[in-house]
C-alpha cells in the first residue's frame, strides 16, 4: 500500500473532526471547489497553506505531513484525552497511550483474581 498523499491526509484527518469541506473552505476564506481540488491533489499546496490548514484541523504541522491513518484511534476507543483531542496519536503518544491500556488490563485483571478469591470465600 503506498503511502498517503497530502490531500488525502487532509481530507482524513477532516473526517476525522467530522468537518465538511464547506466549512474547511470557509475557514480558510477560499472556495469550496479550491479547497476540493487540495483533498483531491490536483494542485499545488504552499507552506503557508498547508499551516492554515493544520491549524483549523487542530494538529501540527509535522503531524499533519506524517499523519498514517493506520495510527488513529476512534474517540470511541479512546477515552483519555490527548493535544489532539484524541484523534490523532504520533508514534510516541502511541506507545504511551499502549503502556497505558497494558497497565490498565494489568489492573483489571489483579482486581479479577482479588474478587474471584472472594467468590470463593462465599461460596465455601
Amino acid at each position: 500500500m503506498e503511502p498517503l498523499q497530502i490531500g488525502n491526509k487532509i481530507k482524513k484527518l477532516r473526517e476525522l473532526r467530522n468537518f465538511t469541506q464547506d466549512y474547511m473552505a470557509e475557514a480558510l476564506q477560499m472556495s469550496q471547489a479550491g479547497y476540493g481540488k487540495i483533498e483531491r491533489d490536483e494542485t499545488d499546496i504552499s507552506l503557508s497553506r498547508l499551516q492554515q490548514i493544520a491549524s483549523v484541523l487542530k494538529v501540527e504541522l509535522n503531524e499533519l505531513i506524517g499523519f498514517d491513518d493506520k495510527l488513529v484511534i476512534f474517540g470511541a476507543m479512546h477515552t483519555h484525552a490527548t493535544a489532539n483531542n484524541g484523534v490523532f496519536l504520533g508514534k510516541e503518544n502511541f506507545d504511551n497511550e499502549r503502556k497505558l491500556y497494558e497497565g490498565q488490563i494489568k489492573q483489571l485483571e489483579e482486581q479479577v483474581v482479588y474478587l474471584k478469591g472472594l467468590l470463593d470465600k462465599v461460596l465455601r
